[in-house]
């Protein structure tokens, strides 16, 4: 890559943090992406009874699909995979589905991106369309083959308006999102005295489809207060070191490369 135009890598930013939720929702407003983790029985990463461990693990992935190596890649799609494998409807599921279904990886790959745009353009002010063919890394990591990551930008907004005009949620999986806007799978002592902020951040990292969906309340009044929020935010991250503008996600693809005993479980898998 020239200065010009530099690598995926290279543009990653802790501060998109602020927007995970909001990604969160955009994800599971898929039918079968959102019955699938309301309904999986991996419990040993589920959000509401381990919240740190799995916010590592999702952190992890990111970590590794935009700064890993490709022996990080074998790795960590071994591991993910193995919990997939738990992840499927059963005779009782209103739809059918399975975390191994490409499709439904397809969207949740084109949810990162699109995250991965709104952040890019919020706190840098940059061109995130650059990083478009490198960012089909998101799907390709596991089971979306190549060919199924859209063309170019202009493919890729045509898959993303016709996929988000059938998005359905259902009252489950909507009450399962507002405990996460509300952070609720945090100890109260964590969650109560940022659960407003928590709020206002992803309601405003959302566009209106997916407001609506959640019955989101959102003002023009609650847009510029947004809008100045994050140009006070973005003029701090531009002026860090890219070690500390990477933070938390080289944290976790240090913690995934440190434990050895990882990589040889994985391997006799």
């Amino acid at each position: 890559m020239t200065a010009q135009q530099p690598a995926l890598r290279d543009v990653v930013l802790g501060a998109a943090l602020l927007a995970g939720s909001a990604n969160v929702i955009m994800q599971l407003s898929r039918t079968g992406v959102g019955r699938g983790v309301v309904e999986s029985k991996v419990t040993s990463s589920g959000l509401f009874r381990h919240p740190f461990r799995r916010a590592r693990t999702t952190l992890t992935y990111l970590a590794v699909a935009t700064m890993g190596t490709d022996a990080d890649r074998v790795t960590y799609r071994r591991i993910v995979n193995k919990a997939h494998a738990q992840v499927r409807s059963t005779a009782g599921s209103p739809v059918a589905y399975s975390a191994f279904d490409p499709n439904l990886q397809l969207w949740v790959a084109a949810c990162l991106y699109k995250g991965f745009e709104d952040t890019q353009r919020a706190f840098l002010h940059s061109r995130p369309e650059r990083h478009y063919q490198e960012a089909a890394i998101f799907g390709t990591m596991l089971q979306v083959r190549p060919d199924m990551w859209p063309a170019d930008r202009a493919a890729f907004e045509a898959y993303w308006n016709e996929a988000i005009s059938e998005l359905r949620l259902d009252d489950e999986v909507r009450r399962y999102l507002t405990a996460i806007i509300d952070l609720e799978f945090l100890p109260p002592w964590i969650g109560r005295p940022f659960r407003r902020f928590h709020r206002f951040m992803t309601t405003g990292f959302l566009t209106e489809p997916f407001r609506e969906q959640m019955g989101l309340r959102w003002t023009p009044s609650d847009q510029r207060r947004f809008d100045a929020l994050v140009r006070g935010i973005g003029s701090v991250v531009r002026r860090l070191p890219a070690r500390l503008r990477r933070f938390p996600y080289n944290l976790c693809l240090w913690d995934l490369r440190r434990r050895p005993g990882l990589r040889t479980a994985v391997a006799h898998q």
